[in-house]
Parts: C-alpha cells; sequence; structure tokens
C-alpha cells in the first residue's frame, strides 16, 4: 500500500474518505448510497468505535451524499443503544404522535431550504421507531453461545473491547446492515502510535497486537462457518504503517510510503500475497497499490465501477475516488 499524507489527520481522512481534506464523503456512505441496505430496521452504516480516532465523525460523514447515508456511530458498548424505547410504552399512541410530527415537518419542508437534512431527520424518526423491536436484539450479545464466544476471545478478557467490537460487527452483518466499520480505540484513540517512550513499540505492540489478533481470527472464521464470508468483505489496516527503522531507541515513525492492509472473502483470492517493498522495508517496489486503488477494488468487489458511481454536487461530478484509482483484478478470485 501507498498513501499521500505522512499525519494522522489527513492519512486518516483519505483512507476513509478518498481526500485529505474535509468536506468528502466517507466510503460507508458511498456504499449504502450506491447498494441500500438489506434491514430496514437498522441504519445500513454502524461504526462501532469507544473512543474517536483523529478527525472523528468526518471519517464516517456523508458530507454532499444525502445525509441519511451519514455513518451511525455506537459509543458504549455496554450500552450501545440509549433511550430506544417509549417511557409510556404505547406503541399505538406513539405512531400517531410520528405522524403528527411528519405532518409538521412536511409542512416546514416546503418553506425549508435545508430539505435533505428535514429528510433525513424525519428518516431516523422512522428509523428508530423501527429499531425498538429489532435493535436491541441485534447488540444482545448474551444470546451468543460460550463456544462462539471464545472463538472471539471474550473468554480470555472480558473487559476489552475488540471482541465485543468484532462480534457485534457479525451479527449486524448477519441483520443486512451494509457496512460495518470498527475502530480499536478502546485503549485510547493513540495507543497504536507507538513513538519512541513508555510503552513504545517493544512493549505496545506485542500488547496491541494480543488484542486484536484472536477477535479479527474468529470474525473470519465465524462468518465462514455461517456462510457469510463469500459474500462479506473484511479489510483490515490502518491510515498508514511504521518506518523500519527505530525512533528514540524505542519506538517508529508515520510511514505511508510502504505499508500492509488485507482482504478476506468478498471474493477475493485466499493466502495471495500482492507487491513487495525494497530490502529495508521502507518504499513500495512493486505493485503499488494506491489508497485510491483499495477504494476502487473495494467497489468493484462489492459489484459497482467506481467511475460510474457518481453524485453531482456544487456544479461537478464527485466520486469517491474522484479522478485516480483502478481495481486490483491481481486480488480478484
Amino acid at each position: 500500500m501507498m498513501a499521500d499524507n505522512i499525519n494522522h489527520t489527513g492519512a486518516n481522512l483519505q483512507m476513509n474518505t478518498g481526500e485529505q481534506a474535509l468536506s468528502r464523503s466517507s466510503l460507508g456512505s458511498w456504499l449504502t448510497y450506491g447498494l441500500g441496505s438489506e434491514n430496514a430496521n437498522l441504519p445500513g452504516f454502524i461504526v462501532l468505535a469507544p473512543q474517536s480516532p483523529p478527525k472523528g465523525a468526518s471519517l464516517w460523514s456523508s458530507s454532499f451524499l444525502p445525509a441519511v447515508h451519514q455513518g451511525t456511530r455506537i459509543q458504549d458498548l455496554n450500552n450501545p443503544l440509549r433511550n430506544i424505547t417509549d417511557p409510556h410504552g404505547d406503541l399505538a399512541w406513539q405512531r400517531e404522535k410520528l405522524d403528527a410530527l411528519q405532518r409538521l415537518n412536511q409542512l416546514h419542508k416546503q418553506r425549508s431550504a435545508a430539505g435533505d437534512e428535514l429528510d433525513a431527520r424525519i428518516a431516523s424518526f422512522e428509523l428508530a421507531f423501527r429499531m425498538q423491536h429489532k435493535a436491541p436484539e441485534a447488540f444482545d450479545l448474551s444470546q451468543e453461545a460460550d463456544a462462539t464466544e471464545r472463538l472471539y476471545g471474550l473468554d480470555e478478557r472480558a473487559t476489552e473491547a475488540f471482541e465485543r467490537q468484532c462480534l457485534m460487527a457479525r451479527r449486524l452483518v448477519e441483520r443486512g446492515v451494509r457496512f460495518v466499520q470498527l475502530y480499536d480505540t478502546a485503549a485510547g484513540p493513540n495507543a497504536w502510535d507507538l513513538h519512541g517512550g513508555n510503552p513504545g513499540v517493544i512493549k505496545g505492540l506485542p500488547d496491541r497486537c494480543r488484542g486484536i489478533d484472536k477477535p479479527i481470527a474468529g470474525l473470519i472464521a465465524d462468518l465462514k462457518q455461517r456462510g457469510l464470508l463469500d459474500e462479506t468483505l473484511v479489510v483490515w489496516g490502518g491510515e498508514f504503517g511504521r518506518t523500519p527503522t527505530l525512533e528514540n531507541g524505542n519506538g517508529r515513525g508515520h510511514h505511508p510510503f510502504g505499508f500492509t492492509m488485507f482482504l478476506a472473502g468478498g471474493g477475493v483470492k485466499g493466502g495471495h500475497v500482492l507487491g513487495k517493498t525494497d530490502e529495508f522495508g521502507w518504499w513500495a517496489m512493486e505493485a503499488k497499490v494506491h489508497v485510491h486503488d483499495l477504494h476502487a477494488t473495494i467497489l468493484y468487489l462489492m459489484g459497482i465501477d467506481h467511475e460510474r458511481l457518481t453524485f453531482h454536487s456544487g456544479d461537478r461530478e464527485f466520486r469517491l475516488t474522484d479522478v485516480y484509482g483502478n481495481a486490483v483484478h491481481d486480488v480478484v478470485a
């Protein structure tokens, strides 16, 4: 892989939106815009992030796309859905109230310029009404078998978050949520930013790897045994890599010039390695894949031509890959 920015802010934006500046739509928003969702009772794009990564909501923003495609962030994994029930418990009365509110909103919409935002707000009320029945069950991990919890490692570190995020992701995918994004931020948004110092890369990297390796392996195995891996694309990585040289004796610097990501399921070749760096691990030298190429490949695997998925805004056509990118067919099974 190769990216263009050496700082977290710009690199995070590019990996998630294709651009290093604000006000661009995220990958999850583009996919739900292009494909919709298969579950009308849950958001089509859900983000599991205990703590906000650098640039936060900009990474799952719908920007100029219809606001209904904005990612829905779940922050508290132990209490993911707050205020999900009507305190009066009378669904018929609640339905009447929502219908009245709908009529008022439609009247307001006729006099307002904020049509898209108002449409999204109206849709959010309706989605919340439907979620009362389906969402609590979707996020209820107590329904999982002990063997499944062991597969993800929940029996080893019950207080860790990433195991719960991976298991939640499988449950959401199983219920037709189109795009689920996980950020490993429970230990802090900079837990992977292992420059020299304490804990540094010597202790910090093994600790972080232990926190994610088993849950990720469990997710892939679980998707496969349930017959979901062939139609679910798992993408793992960060916004850039790390230098092959030591920094302050116990760290690594930011490195967008040659780093690794993996894809599993969703029509990619199993066990296939693409590309090489130089002998020092510094520069990508063979089969270079830019972030735009990665996005084009993800869209291709989802059945979409990245050059044709466009949206008109500000007197021009926009797309996730802007004017760049080629799908990497060498990884397609």
